[in-house]
């Protein structure tokens, strides 16, 4: 499903935050990343192991340079000499089936969804999660008067959530409480409506913050209310 990203979209995540942050002495933060990773070397992987492996089942089956003209005439010579020739032929004829599995699975691999079935959950589970802390240090969460910062990362393209609270937050509050906000923006996300799940995560995390950090007597707004998109 396309996920369009209007400036009233943007407009309205900004203004939800900006709302839940009135409650609050804790900052919100939230990141839409389109591509996390190329996983280029995940197609690399796949495309080598099929190109390695897969030409294997030919010899089963008299695997023969004959099969592609020009690698042999379907001739024999009962000559020792002609070996050497023969083994030539079946080395760069095998090579040949391998570089061409080898260009099928890359290019199968490079398709989006493809690449997005055959890559381990683990690892892009890792990859987001990467990225998540990265724009979480490259924005200065961790530069909160408090250490409250909360980041509600999106990976567009690896379908995946994060949340990422600072050390301000983890004494306090169980990890676990996140998983709602997760969840309600995942869910959205799916459905096409990204406006509205961050605005569910946003209220939701809102809810955590303003349970165990109220609105300080002055509450600066130390982060700029709005969706960055990377």
């Amino acid at each position: 499903m396309v996920i369009k990203l209007t400036p009233q979209v943007q407009g309205r995540i900004g203004d939800a935050i900006a709302a839940a942050e009135v409650r609050t002495s804790g900052e919100i933060f939230c990141v839409l990343a389109r591509q996390v990773s190329s996983y280029r070397d995940i197609s690399l992987g796949w495309a080598a192991a099929a190109a390695l492996l897969l030409p294997l089942g030919l010899i089963p089956l008299g695997f023969d340079p004959a099969w592609f003209p020009g690698l042999g005439d379907g001739w024999q010579a009962a000559h020792l000499s002609s070996t050497d020739v023969v083994v030539g032929q079946s080395l760069a004829a095998f090579a040949l089936v391998q570089s061409v599995v080898f260009v099928i699975a890359l290019l199968l691999t490079s398709i989006p969804g493809v690449r997005r079935l055959v890559t381990p959950r683990s690892i892009r589970r890792a990859r987001v999660r990467r990225a998540a802390m990265e724009q979480f240090l490259a924005h200065g969460l961790h530069t909160t008067q408090d250490r409250t910062g909360v980041l509600i990362f999106a990976a567009l393209s690896d379908h995946q959530v994060e949340i990422v609270a600072d050390e301000g937050i983890h004494s306090k509050v169980d990890q676990a409480v996140w998983g709602d906000a997760v969840e309600a923006l995942a869910l959205r996300m799916k459905n096409g409506d990204p406006a509205g799940g961050f605005e569910a995560a946003i209220g939701l995390c809102s809810d955590v913050l303003a349970e165990h950090f109220p609105p300080r007597t002055t509450n600066p707004n130390e982060l700029g209310d709005r969706l960055v998109l990377i």
